[in-house]
């Protein structure tokens, strides 16, 4: 057990060790905005977008972009950055960008979302109300859940199929082929496009878009 007169020392603020304060008034104001950024964080990356999408590796990602740009920001917001240094965190953030696979533009905006909400619970200004803030971060995950809904009832995924009833792709014979398609691949199929034709192979290239059963 730490001795009371220690511990009173150590939360004094005037307290330093090597010339920095061991405790500032600050660092309860941090608790509580990193405690409230961690629950909207939560509620975006596992609320909405995993159980949308079911993809692990990519929480895991989420989660951390979001506690370490949330840390970034706050300590960094109360020291003055040469113009120097804030270049170069930039260039590392490019260097980082360009070295890792591309990933698909849902996952990429979700990822500017969970940065989007760190950045703005660290960084808001006293000139801003708590009551702005929690708004902000409101309409964030409102509008997020609201289009997740939406396409996680409409979204469709894309097939491409090699079709060799060239007959069947004739203008007249929509419901034909729309027909055999779906007994073929056995697919909830939507509709279809037919990209390109081979008469002298006697066949189709044809992109069906179809409802994944299995989705949610």
């Amino acid at each position: 057990m730490i001795p009371l007169n220690l511990l009173l020392i150590l939360l004094d603020s005037e307290t330093k060790f090597l010339g920095v304060k061991i405790y500032d008034e600050d660092f309860l104001e941090l608790l509580l905005r990193f405690g409230f950024n961690a629950i909207v964080a939560t509620i975006v990356i596992y609320f909405i977008y995993y159980r949308n999408m079911k993809k692990a590796d990519y929480t895991f990602t989420y989660f951390v972009f979001n506690t370490l740009i949330f840390f970034l920001c706050y300590l960094m917001s109360s020291v003055k950055l040469s113009m120097g240094f804030a270049f170069g965190l930039f260039a590392i953030f490019s260097i980082l960008r360009y070295r890792t696979d591309a990933i698909p533009i849902k996952e990429m905006t979700y990822l500017f979302i969970v940065i989007s909400i760190a950045v703005i619970n660290a960084i808001t200004t006293k000139k801003v109300s708590y009551l702005e803030l929690i708004s902000t971060n409101f309409i964030i995950v409102f509008v997020s859940f609201f289009i997740e809904s939406i396409w996680s009832k409409k979204d469709l995924k894309v097939l491409i199929v090699e079709y060799e009833i060239i007959e069947n792709t004739h203008t007249t014979k929509e419901k034909v082929l729309l027909q055999d398609l779906q007994k073929r691949t056995g697919l909830d199929i939507h509709y279809f496009e037919i990209i390109s034709t081979n008469y002298l192979r006697d066949s189709a290239k044809i992109k069906v878009f179809y409802k994944d059963q299995h989705q949610n």
